[in-house]
């Protein structure tokens, strides 16, 4: 019987290579429903190759035709659904949130691809799925990478976690001239075609940070012992180094549906879902120190992620709003880390952590973001309202 999925982002990149995946290997999976924001024509097409799939549009204003359901309520149904198996997260904000949570409480396989569900929510995500047994599986080919290096071996035996990074545009950039560049040229990523909030998130290596509090989540490893080094090439996309010394990394061609597949299939391997790496016609691979004077944010990520609780959501929405300043050309590339951490630093966290508070803290950092790249009203720091 094929394993039943469900969507959440469909018409975004991962979501439509997911949907690659599935229409591919109708043997393994079968497509039960899937989940877009507002897109309604981009989730009609995309639902073409898949006609007994349920449609769910998040946005109650979008126009939808009929048999098509509508709102966070729909999607969490759908995500909680006893015939769904494995519910795949590649969309963001409230919808891959509450999306996850209602997977978890229904004892579903997160395939999850979204670093903010984590990120935002880390412990109330993984607390749920430990009451619930529910198990979360990662997308992301940096987790996917130690996810596969883990495998078969004891939790005692892991020393680190390594996480490679491309280093970004600006990688080679002097940093005298950091303060001066302009949203192109930070767009400008040497190996892959990404969005522009992860394309800037790559180039401060904020990105980075994230992926750390992600590892810190998925494999229950304490902060101090998560790394990060670069590696201009992106062929190794993370590593585990063990007590006895030995190292095992993971690599392979910059192709998200390798890591897709494995996780929608519970870590079982298809055949040919990507091409073969060449090592001749790689010919090298090179790795760097993180220079903490080039990206000072991973360093402000990761405060935020040992203060734990409501601030890796404050750091996170503060990032966002900074983020599309930057690109609209507001602030200085040198301003992102300083506003972040400038935000993060004025919170002061809540006595209890749940959803709610959650939310609260999202809304907060993002008004006190938004009052400090010019918006008119500043809320009161550490004020959180519920």
């Amino acid at each position: 019987m094929p394993t039943r999925v469900a969507v959440i982002g469909a018409t975004g990149s991962i979501g439509a290579q997911a949907l690659d995946v599935i229409r591919r290997f109708p043997q393994q999976f079968e497509l039960v429903g899937a989940v877009a924001g507002r897109r309604v024509v981009a989730l009609e097409e995309a639902l073409r190759p898949f006609p007994s799939a349920q449609a769910v549009l998040i946005d109650p204003d979008a126009a939808v035709r009929s048999g098509t359901s509508v709102g966070i309520d729909a999607a969490c149904r759908l995500a909680g659904s006893s015939e769904v198996d494995v519910v795949l997260v590649g969309g963001g904000g409230a919808g891959a949130l509450l999306s996850t949570l209602a997977a978890c409480r229904a004892g579903r396989l997160v395939a999850l691809a979204t670093k903010e569900v984590l990120v935002m929510a880390g412990e109330l995500v993984t607390e749920t799925a430990r009451e619930h047994g529910a198990r979360i599986v990662p997308v992301d080919s940096e987790h996917s990478a130690i996810w596969q290096c883990l495998r078969g071996e004891r939790a005692e035996s892991v020393r680190r976690l390594i996480l490679t990074a491309s280093g970004g545009a600006l990688r080679s950039l002097p940093l005298a001239e950091l303060s001066q560049v302009s949203p192109d040229q930070a767009l400008a990523h040497p190996n892959w075609r990404m969005g522009p909030k992860v394309t800037i998130d790559t180039a401060t290596m904020i990105n980075k940070g994230l992926e750390v509090i992600e590892a810190h989540f998925l494999f229950d490893i304490p902060y101090e012992r998560i790394d990060v080094v670069i590696h201009p090439q992106s062929a190794i996309h993370s590593a585990v180094e063990f007590c006895d010394g030995t190292m095992i990394a993971q690599l392979g061609i910059a192709d998200m549906r390798a890591p897709i597949a494995l996780a929608l299939s519970d870590g079982i391997r298809l055949p040919g879902v990507v091409a073969p790496l060449q090592l001749e016609e790689l010919g090298h691979l090179d790795f760097e120190a993180v220079d903490p004077n080039r990206y000072p944010a991973l360093k402000v990520v990761r405060d935020a992620g040992l203060r734990g609780g409501a601030v890796p959501a404050v750091m996170n929405a503060a990032n966002e709003v900074v983020v599309a300043a930057f690109l609209e050309g507001k602030i200085r590339f040198t301003e992102i880390s300083t506003l972040v951490e400038r935000v993060t630093g004025s919170f002061e966290a809540p006595e209890s952590l749940g959803l709610e508070q959650l939310l609260a803290a999202d809304r907060w950092s993002r008004a006190l973001a938004l009052a400090l790249v010019g918006q008119p009203s500043v809320p009161t720091p550490g004020a959180v309202p519920v």
